[in-house]
């Protein structure tokens, strides 16, 4: 094949291939920028599920979340759950606790602590009060606890 048979120039076949080119990188595009915005979509979750359940003051679905084990009960010699046992949790997250009997939640944001960190840190609003609540979710296992840092969210 020579450039003398080469086919001929086709602007309607060409106008396609562009198109169907720009249509694709566009939904690369909003699929790569769906997943960076709901990138910490499963921790916000876990800790939302958390509040709420302390809301309906269920505390022990809410502890069940915490120790993420809905049969903790059975496993009471679990190290999470002997090193932070049912009532100390009651202390800290009942109604006697810091935040209080809670009756409004506002998941803030996530973010991971700077390295090595394994986990994500979710800011709740609680109460609508201006200190906020900061929960560690634990990526290996879902169980939450307490930041080991702390990060400022507006």
């Amino acid at each position: 094949m020579t450039l003398l048979d080469a086919k001929e120039f086709d602007p309607e076949k060409e106008s396609r291939k562009r198109k169907r080119l720009i249509l694709i990188i566009t939904v690369a595009v909003i699929i790569l920028c769906l997943g960076w915005w709901f990138r910490y979509w499963r921790e916000e979750h876990i800790v939302k599920n958390f509040f709420e359940a302390l809301q309906k003051q269920d505390f022990k679905t809410a502890y069940a979340i915490w120790a993420h084990d809905p049969e903790w009960q059975r496993h009471l010699d679990r190290k999470s759950i002997h090193d932070y046992p049912f009532n100390d949790f009651y202390r800290d997250w009942g109604p006697g606790g810091q935040w209080g009997t809670i009756k409004t939640v506002k998941v803030n944001g996530a973010s991971p602590c700077p390295r090595p960190s394994s986990g994500i840190l979710v800011d709740v609003i609680v109460n609508d009060r201006t200190e906020h609540a900061q929960v560690w979710v634990e990526n290996s296992d879902h169980t939450l606890g307490y930041p080991p840092c702390e990060l400022i969210f507006h």
